[in-house]
């Protein structure tokens, strides 16, 4: 099992747009072979320590089956599509690739 955590800085005032797409296309990805889970998250404000908020933030949390199965999901032709689109919202964007301890 892989797990990704990609963290993607939203340009101010388009977070919903991108998560538009987002949406619309985590419908394909958790079809894909290997797919177990694929879904954004964002920041919860709360007065819990240690905490970090960021309404421009998106978190996604991704589960694979394998990195076999995670390099194939970033070659397919609907995530190149994202990634282009992605263009136009995206400001910064990391990930850690996860396996379990």
């Amino acid at each position: 099992m892989v797990t990704v955590i990609a963290s993607v800085t939203v340009k101010k005032g388009k977070v919903q747009e991108f998560l538009n797409g987002f949406k619309a296309n985590a419908l394909k990805v958790r079809k894909e072979p290997g797919c177990v889970e694929y879904y954004p998250n964002m920041d919860v404000k709360t007065d819990l320590l240690p905490s970090v908020f960021d309404e421009n933030v998106v978190t996604i949390i991704e589960k694979w089956e394998s990195i076999e199965a995670l390099q194939a999901h970033i070659k397919t032709p609907h995530m190149k599509e994202q990634f282009k689109r992605d263009e136009e919202f995206v400001e910064s964007m990391s990930a850690r690739l996860l396996k379990e301890a």
